[in-house]
């Protein structure tokens, strides 16, 4: 449809007017005006999908199949923003006048809207129905016309140090109602009680992430002595572990994992943190993961309590030596007291 419609436009307007393309869509539609602008011509204003002008593009958006508010979203033009000319919003405004006077409806939907206006009720309603939504093209284009550059970068650097100027206050708060005099010595000491900044962040009220983001400007030593440990991604396994007789994550890593064979699930269980957190401490402390370790350790010792009551040194020993003999597989599995299908899988595992 879109590609019909571009067709569409592109043979209507250029015959007619003969009027230069200003651009393609991204769906392939051409347009005839700039994006983000309207341009008029005394009391007509241009369609882009045409190139043709009129003292209405609101009412001539039908004949395209369009709305107004896809066509302000296409070309970047703020919704309230007018598709009229000059003469023909003032014949409008005078007819609505009129219809003020005799309309009591019309009168009673702009009393409820003044009423919302004085509250602060409309505003907050606009915002809220404009969260999340990008700022149209013509917005931005006005926004750099009415401020300069250099006005820029100081209305930037004002708004960082009145957010910085915040973020202070509250550090300053925050370490004030936990005893302390600096938001460092409170950080220092919660790491070493084995907190991540993470919970620390949480444990103060604040966003899991907050200490991460700023702790680097409110104590640049303190964040340089936490981003300088080896130690630090293991904060916070040290509350589990110590629970369980282990000083380090890496030897309870060593132990459970390679020797105790419990699985990476069943540690992440254990300490209370994601399966791929494990997986990440293991290659970080230079230990290989293996998958399902506790089902691969049981079939392992399975194998060998019955290559011991054969009285060889492996079942795959058994079974080659009895292959080679003529046996079948039945004659294996009544001679070793083991499924044949258990069998067959141990002698594939050997290829």
């Amino acid at each position: 449809m879109c590609a019909d419609r571009a067709r569409s436009a592109l043979a209507s307007a250029v015959p007619k007017q003969g009027r230069q393309i200003a651009g393609v869509l991204a769906d392939g539609t051409p347009h005839f005006a700039p994006i983000g602008q309207v341009v008029a011509d005394g009391d007509r204003v241009t369609c882009h999908l045409c190139g043709r002008t009129f003292r209405s593009v609101t009412a001539h958006l039908v004949s395209h199949g369009w709305t107004k508010l896809q066509y302000c979203e296409a070309f970047g033009l703020e919704r309230s923003q007018s598709l009229e000319g000059a003469d023909t919003r003032k014949l409008r405004a005078a007819v609505f006048s009129a219809r003020m006077i005799f309309e009591p409806a019309l009168r009673y939907g702009s009393a409820r809207g003044r009423e919302r206006a004085s509250t602060g009720q409309l505003t907050r309603q606009a915002a809220a129905a404009a969260r999340g939504r990008p700022f149209p093209e013509q917005r931005r284009q006005r926004s750099r016309e009415a401020v300069p550059a250099a006005a820029r970068a100081q209305l930037a650097q004002a708004n960082r140090q009145r957010a910085d100027q915040r973020v202070a206050a509250v550090a300053a708060d925050i370490a004030r109602r936990h005893g302390y005099a600096e938001i460092g010595e409170l950080v220092q000491d919660m790491l070493q009680a084995g907190h991540s900044l993470a919970r620390i962040s949480r444990t103060c009220g604040l966003h899991k992430d907050w200490m991460s983001r700023h702790l680097p400007r409110l104590d640049p030593a303190v964040a340089a002595a936490i981003a300088a440990s080896d130690d630090r991604l293991d904060v916070r396994w040290l509350p589990a572990i110590r629970k369980v007789g282990f000083a380090d994550v890496a030897s309870y890593l060593r132990q459970r994992h390679l020797v105790d064979h419990v699985s990476v699930n069943a540690i992440a269980r254990e300490v209370g943190l994601s399966f791929p957190t494990v997986k990440s401490a293991l290659s970080r402390h230079g230990l290989h993961a293996v998958p399902h370790a506790a089902k691969r350790h049981a079939a392992q010792h399975r194998a060998e309590e019955v290559a011991a009551g054969l009285g060889v040194d492996s079942v795959i020993e058994f079974i080659e030596r009895r292959r080679a003999q003529g046996w079948t597989w039945q004659q294996l599995a009544a001679a070793s007291g083991q499924p044949e299908t258990w069998l067959r899988r141990q002698a594939a595992s050997r290829g």
